[in-house]
């Protein structure tokens, strides 16, 4: 006889999703994942910050994601919030529990990017960077902890960026505050063990979103031994399996997920 929920490992699971907000990022591919494996699934994003970026928003909006992701419903639910504002992480969780009764996970895929250069970062895109990178993160993990029953199977997983395994020179304020949340990740799976929540973190290497094309996605892509760039997919299998009951071990990691990447290989376009 079947084990129905090894087919459904996160049914009655309620999660929370960051960085949902293009239909070929990291945030959509983990909704579908974790929507297939039977969580109710409370998603969010903020499209101005990557209409700010050389990707832009995506050209279909929140209507077009949600869309895309099977459209709003009894299982999953959306809102956009700005996590520089320190009130907008209570509202995420508070509104996810007054959607799904409870809050069980919490992803925190979202970040802000920034192209400063050492010589060129500013006061202001140092802090903005710590309020959402960092700073949210601490947030959202304190309020699953002071909202939610304890008892296994609390989950929290963040998102770091190498910096960790090679410099990023021109990425300093991103660089610096996600090197904190890496660093973090240990103490605060400690401070919240007990609650029955554990807090993981991963490098997914680079992903291809939609952010290089041309030579630059080509070159990238020669070095993976794959010799292709790593997907959204493959980052939610993970993730699905992190936050899963299997994973009840697994607390305080940081978890290099690259597909072997060889971040110091020197590729021409035309090899």
């Amino acid at each position: 006889m079947s084990d129905p929920n090894r087919s459904n490992p996160l049914a009655n699971r309620m999660a929370l999703v960051t960085g949902v907000s293009r239909r070929q990022g990291i945030g959509a591919g983990l909704t579908r994942r974790l929507l297939a494996d039977g969580a109710s699934l409370f998603a969010s994003g903020w499209e101005p910050h990557d209409a700010e970026m050389t990707w832009g928003a995506d050209p279909g909006g929140t209507s077009a994601l949600l869309e895309d992701l099977g459209g709003e419903g009894s299982s999953l639910h959306y809102m956009a919030a700005d996590l520089e504002r320190p009130e907008a992480v209570t509202e995420l969780v508070d509104a996810t529990i007054e959607r799904f009764g409870s809050i069980d996970i919490i992803i925190a895929n979202h970040a802000r990017s920034s192209t400063q250069a050492f010589a060129d970062v500013s006061v202001e895109e140092l802090d903005r960077c710590w309020a959402v990178n960092a700073r949210s993160c601490v947030l959202l993990t304190r309020l699953l902890a002071e909202r939610r029953d304890p008892g296994p199977g609390g989950r929290v997983v963040y998102f770091t960026s190498g910096q960790h395994i090679g410099p990023m020179p021109n990425e300093i304020a991103y660089a610096i505050s996600k090197g904190a949340l890496h660093q973090m990740t240990a103490t605060l799976a400690d401070a919240v063990i007990d609650r029955g929540i554990t807090v993981n973190c991963v490098n997914p290497g680079p992903i291809d979103t939609g952010y290089a094309t041309g030579i630059s996605h080509e070159r990238v892509a020669k070095m993976f031994p794959a010799k292709r760039w790593g997907m959204p997919e493959d980052i939610a299998k993970l993730v699905a399996w992190l936050v899963s009951d299997e994973a009840a071990w697994i607390t305080g990691q940081v978890h290099d997920h690259e597909g072997g990447f060889r971040r110091w290989a020197r590729v021409k376009a035309s090899d």
